[in-house]
């Protein structure tokens, strides 16, 4: 009776769902389907004033009026005289919104936040949105429409929201050649031989999509960077995408590659103490302002992976980032300085080694920069601990780096929500300052004071019509997007806001799409990495599983680096018998991990070499749990599938089936990590498969043959 209902439901409600490519993101402003709700709406919403005219008005405008006639399927009409039911938009500087609204909630929104509020004036009950600034009014207007997207009651609001974090951006690690390094959904979407005088479409609503999350910024090239993009004739193209950004309050930055001096300037030297190169910086941010004023400042990956950077000529990372730093202080400018370096000539753990570069630093570095650290030790893998660095610098801000873009998780075709791995992260207790010292409080400057505050993500997107290759990747976006704003937010809320914009309202197909997504991670993991193994993927272009790899020109390369797997155990010992990387965290972060009886077992093989017959919590030998967790991370992708499957006539076909066949993928490739990880690692264990598990169908050799050339995701520095 049960399931007869649930259909009789799914007829009734979506019996007009019409297919979608995915296009508008969480921007759909379809007619609400729900009648009492859109009866709610409509009694309390019919026209809009906004106060001034400027572009970044005109654009919450043009987003209010088009938001509002599609959700409420009625004319919004536009006045200059506030009317009952009137959206009034504008700042805290226009009188009429000043003598309505109080002065504690705009001080509470700061520069950028929002206030919307539900007010009587004039005996007009009337929606206030606004800001002190205008771009606080346009995330208002973005969080007004979500609020009607969601189905939330609107009859008397009271909300008063502020960024945590002041630079919410995104890295863009796109090539001039239009190919992405680590791009998953097309080529890039920055057609540079058409700017400037050709401006894509996808260009303005790429900017309303960040703008409606509160990004702020944008870094468009590739941290591999080309120094052509320093040239007049590609700083004009710059300049066109800037204009199209500016209105939705979004800054542009460009990946500077150090040796740009010496490549485009026709010196003989990048050394940044040289009179000569300070000036050549100097001269190129005065011209850049020329042609972007709002110019954001430069992102810097130097001295890593074979690029360019002060210790060629025996410099410190202080005296390149502040050499930088000085050139666009003039204008406002920061510099955002990459932590990721490692050395093919340090042979200790690369664990450790961004910290005992950039630790000695703390202090050192000018007021306009900012060091970007990546939320672990290693390389955005399915599960790091939360990077040392964080709590370890307490005199300079530190920009946290997130990856979108799923480099080590299944690319586009895995269904993998990464607000739980970022919260993991963010939630992590550094003890900087004794207990409660989160990894949040660091970056968002309230544990230090600091001023300058950022959170970057690698992003995910590309020319694909849905823009991330995978419809279940834009939540990923979404989510970065939403935590940059507020890092307090829940995993649970963020998918659940972006479910009912993205797919539906109805609670059943909510419910079931949140309980995929708030499993995926771990799922992922279980298939991939169980208990802290890491980095054990295909060589080169990171695709599928090759833990036997042990070929590559670094060391640091090969995945036999980091599991160690021989006939005693599995695992890196980075406690003080080993690397003794565990001494870089505080002591009280420290002591979660040394002990190996009472370390997390999430992390029990990222901190130590374990016995094969070691025992568990689960009572089983460390063997068969780490079977166990690849058999069932497998098999709970069969269990996605099953769940996504009922969820038909729910969505419409067209994503649906999209979704349906990429789970098809992402379950073979998990049978496939399965298989070739358990049958690597029993030629050290020499252990049988626990009882029951079904025998993998092909051998230990038949796997490591697999050869992809052609991966996606590889470009070289174009």
């Amino acid at each position: 009776m049960k399931r007869f209902f649930l259909f009789f439901i799914t007829v009734i409600l979506t019996g007009n769902i019409k297919a979608e490519n995915g296009y508008e993101l969480w921007l759909r402003y379809y007619k609400i389907d729900d009648a009492a709700i859109l009866q709610q709406y409509r009694n309390n919403i019919s026209s809009i004033q906004f106060t001034s005219s400027t572009p970044t008005l005109l654009a919450a405008k043009e987003e209010l009026l088009n938001g509002l006639q599609g959700l409420l399927d009625k004319k919004i009409t536009e006045q200059n005289l506030i009317t009952n039911g009137c959206i009034l938009v504008g700042t805290s500087s226009d009188p009429v919104i000043h003598s309505i609204i109080s002065s504690n909630f705009f001080s509470k929104a700061g520069k950028e936040g929002y206030v919307i509020q539900t007010v009587t004036t004039n005996q007009k009950k009337v929606i206030v949105i606004a800001g002190n600034t205008e771009v606080g009014a346009l995330y208002g207007c973005f969080a007004f429409l979500r609020l009607l997207q969601t189905h939330q009651n609107i009859q008397n609001l009271s909300i008063v929201s502020a960024p945590r974090i002041q630079l919410r951006m995104l890295d863009h690690w796109d090539n001039v050649n239009r190919t992405i390094e680590r791009g998953y959904a097309g080529m890039s979407i920055w057609n540079w031989h058409k700017l400037p005088d050709y401006i894509d479409k996808r260009y303005k609503d790429y900017a309303r999509a960040n703008a409606s999350i509160g990004i702020n910024a944008v870094a468009l090239n590739n941290v591999n960077a080309n120094a052509i993009m320093l040239t007049k004739d590609y700083l004009i193209k710059v300049a066109a995408l800037a204009e199209v950004f500016r209105p939705y309050g979004i800054k542009v930055y460009l990946s500077a590659k150090f040796s740009a001096p010496v490549e485009i300037g026709g010196l003989k030297t990048a050394d940044p103490l040289d009179a000569q190169v300070q000036n050549w910086w100097k001269q190129k941010a005065d011209e850049i302002y020329t042609y972007i004023p709002n110019f954001g400042g430069f992102l810097v990956k130097a001295n890593s992976e074979e690029q360019p950077g002060p210790q060629t000529y025996n410099r410190t990372h202080a005296d390149g980032a502040n050499m930088l730093a000085d050139a666009l202080a003039p204008h406002g400018g920061i510099v955002i300085w990459r932590a990721f370096v490692y050395s093919n000539e340090n042979t200790d753990d690369r664990f450790k080694q961004a910290y005992n570069e950039f630790k000695p630093f703390d202090g050192k570095f000018r007021n306009n920069v900012l060091i970007q650290v990546k939320n672990g030790p290693i390389d955005f893998q399915p599960r790091e601990p939360f990077h040392p660095l964080f709590g370890a610098m307490p005199h300079t801000p530190l920009v946290m780096e997130f990856q979108l873009t799923q480099e080590y998780l299944g690319f586009s075709t895995h269904l993998v929500y990464l607000a739980p791995l970022f919260k993991e992260c963010l939630d992590a207790d550094t003890y900087e300052q004794g207990k409660n010292s989160t990894v949040s409080k660091v970056i968002d400057g309230s544990s230090e004071d600091h001023k300058l505050t950022g959170m970057a993500a690698v992003a995910n997107i590309g020319s694909d019509i849905d823009w991330t290759g995978h419809p279940f990747a834009q939540a990923n976006w979404y989510a970065f997007g939403r935590l940059a704003w507020d890092h307090e937010l829940s995993a649970a809320q963020i998918a659940d806001e972006w479910i009912r914009q993205t797919f539906t309202n109805i609670q059943h197909a909510v419910d079931t799409i949140k309980n995929i997504m708030l499993a995926s991670r771990e799922i992922t993991v279980d298939y991939m990495t169980p208990l802290g193994l890491h980095h054990i993927m295909g060589y080169s272009h990171h695709y599928g599983p090759a833990p036997w790899y042990n070929a590559a020109q670094r060391a640091d390369w090969n995945p036999v680096y980091y599991h160690k797997a021989d006939s005693l155990g599995i695992g890196f010992d980075r406690t003080a018998t080993g690397s003794n990387a565990l001494a870089q965290y505080a002591p009280e972060a420290r002591k979660q991990f040394q002990d190996l009886h009472t370390c997390d077992e999430k992390y029990l093989l990222w901190f130590h070499h374990v016995e094969w017959n070691y025992k568990m919590h689960s009572g089983r030998s460390l063997w068969d749990e780490l079977c166990y967790k690849y058999y069932a991370g497998a098999d709970s992708v069969k269990w996605m599938q099953q769940q996504w499957n009922s969820l038909k006539g729910f969505i419409d076909d067209e994503r649906f089936e999209q979704v349906q066949m990429l789970l098809t993928i992402q379950q073979k490739e998990a049978v496939w990590w399965r298989n070739a990880c358990v049958l690597y690692f029993q030629t050290f264990s020499r252990m049988p498969l626990p009882k029951g598990f079904e025998q993998p169908a092909k051998n230990l050799e038949y796997y490591e043959s697999l050869q992809f050339p052609y991966a996606p995701g590889i470009s070289g520095n174009q």
